[in-house]
């Protein structure tokens, strides 16, 4: 007999799919009805599968579930247990409400692993690139204190905080960027098409050229002759850099170097601080213990370089140091920020102290990136007016000493 895919709804409301055998479309919804199920599609099987597309091309082509519809799941998990909803029903109405069919696959198997027995942490982590360990570990704490559903709160709070630091910092070097491609644009232009047409020009005056135009016409020609080599060279380049960046030694290498560069160095440093200042409050504040919330912190700081100094605060930590003492050999903390981890270590308000300094540190990486664009612009400036007087020296100082021989003439 046949094989036909059916959807319908239970006693309780909630969407159901799965695959019966059966003589027909009749004899399945006899049978969904006699199990509580009403009907609402029934197919062939066969004919679902010939409409389906391969699986290879579906995850090829499928939407990558974004920070912002984690945040929505977080808020929306919080409301909904707050209302008192059961968690599987909270999740059935997830799944019908949610428009990535990622996340619609990820909670449908969240639901299916409750069914199984499993723990909501368990199933979670089934899904690292949906839900980070950080996430996980706040979820298994809410299990076992039973504040699931503040958990939530906390975590979409969390996320809110890390997107709104992302968009700003894309927002303050949006303008940067477009500027520098703009140039290169230009540099690439003007050296494979306006000074080759000067070079021409120059070339029937029959005389002894500058130094910078003959500087310029080299490299010029050396563009139009070898542009294939550069264009090569350059893409071997970018992708020799990003594969030794995503090698553990590498990652630790630029993750270090990201931190000293001039201007944006110190932005990625107080956001990242800020980061790890927040999670770590927000793990103590769950309950962690504090070895295991440095663990869970040096996953999701996003450095390489810092996790380590994180790690090395965590191992501290379990020999029985203070966290202020790690934190001070740490060598990343501005003294303002060790004087009130000192003051919360020792009154045992770590947890709130920890996310005053997160706020602080969010205020200074507010500030910075405010006025990220008014630093840059100087130096895009000089950048563009030394490019210029170079392009308007090399085209113009030939022209300039044919004049000055003409009029002595």
């Amino acid at each position: 007999m046949p094989f036909f895919r059916y959807k319908g709804r239970n006693t309780r409301g909630e969407l159901v799919r799965g695959r019966l055998e059966g003589s027909d479309s009749g004899a399945i919804a006899e049978q969904l009805l006699n199990v509580g199920i009403t009907p609402v599609d029934i197919e062939s099987s066969a004919e679902a599968e010939a409409r389906e597309t391969p699986e290879w091309l579906k995850r090829l082509t499928m939407q990558k579930v974004g920070l912002l519809e984690v945040m929505l799941f977080s808020r929306q998990m919080h409301t909904l247990m707050k209302a008192g909803v059961p968690i599987m029903r909270a999740l059935a109405g997830l799944e019908e409400s949610a428009t990535n069919p990622r996340l619609v696959e990820v909670i449908k198997d969240l639901r299916t692993s409750l069914d199984a027995g499993r723990e909501l942490s368990a199933a979670m982590r089934r899904h690292p690139d949906v839900f980070s360990g950080f996430y996980v570990s706040l979820v298994r704490v809410g299990e076992l204190t039973g504040g699931l559903e503040a958990v939530f709160l906390r975590l979409y709070e969390h996320l809110e905080f890390e997107k709104e630091i992302r968009d700003r910092i894309r927002a303050a070097l949006r303008y940067p960027s477009f500027v520098l491609i703009a140039m290169g644009a230009a540099l690439v232009v003007v050296n494979l098409f306006v000074i080759p047409a000067f070079a021409k020009v120059f070339a029937g005056f029959h005389a002894e050229l500058p130094l910078m135009t003959r500087v310029l016409i080299g490299f010029s020609n050396f563009m139009v002759a070898q542009w294939p080599v550069l264009l090569a060279a350059t893409v071997l380049a970018i992708v020799l850099v990003r594969s030794y960046v995503r090698t553990r030694d590498g990652r630790y290498r630029w993750d270090r170097y990201k931190l000293r560069l001039p201007i944006a160095g110190k932005i990625v440093l107080k956001a990242t601080l800020a980061r790890f200042a927040r999670t770590f409050s927000l793990a103590l504040q769950s309950g962690i213990p504090a070895v295991q919330a440095l663990s869970t912190v040096a996953q999701v700081v996003d450095n390489d370089f810092l996790a380590h100094r994180i790690e090395q605060m965590r191992d501290g930590v379990e020999r029985g140091e203070s966290v202020l003492r790690t934190a001070a050999a740490a060598g990343v903390f501005t003294p303002v920020v060790l004087q009130m981890i000192a003051v919360g270590d020792e009154t045992g308000e770590l947890d709130s102290l920890l996310r005053e300094v997160a706020e602080l540190y969010e205020r200074d990486v507010e500030y910075e990136v405010r006025t990220l664009s008014a630093q840059i612009e100087p130096i895009l400036l000089i950048a563009l007016g030394v490019m210029v007087l170079i392009l308007a020296l090399g085209v113009f100082l030939p022209i300039w000493d044919l004049g000055r021989a003409a009029l002595n003439k």
